[in-house]
């Protein structure tokens, strides 16, 4: 999904809420988001408050703000909603990361555990059945 300038400007300006709930829709009509790896393929992860954290964005045209702050050596990869399924999900759950979504400018976004993104994620995509 390719985004123009002003969308990435307008979507960038939300509060970290409303770019969560605008992330939510976007997942589940695209079933694909975005995340960053480092060289060696893991998951590029974050600290705060001693929580560990994995990063998604809708688009690789949100990460680019992101790749300054310390991630410089990181690269954007797409995550399908089966890959998350299948492998990130177990991830998080085994190593209880949190899920910070959509992080703009270095800073966090919507910080959110495993099972209230899957909640959200499933009653979004019930409205597509």
């Amino acid at each position: 999904m390719k985004l123009n300038t002003k969308e990435v400007e307008n979507v960038s300006k939300l509060k970290p809420f409303k770019r969560y709930k605008y992330f939510i829709k976007k997942i589940a009509d695209f079933e694909e988001f975005w995340t960053i790896v480092d060289e060696k393929g893991d998951l590029a992860l974050s600290e705060i408050d001693e929580n560990t954290l994995v990063s998604f964005w809708t688009a690789e045209d949100f990460i680019k703000s992101n790749l300054d702050s310390g991630w410089g050596n990181c690269v954007p990869f797409k995550i399908t909603l089966d890959d998350f399924e299948d492998t990130i999900a177990p991830l998080i759950a085994d190593n209880s990361y949190l899920i910070n979504v959509f992080p703009v400018n270095g800073k966090s976004g919507f910080v959110v555990d495993l099972n209230e993104f899957i909640r959200d994620l499933n009653e979004e995509l019930e409205q597509y059945e």
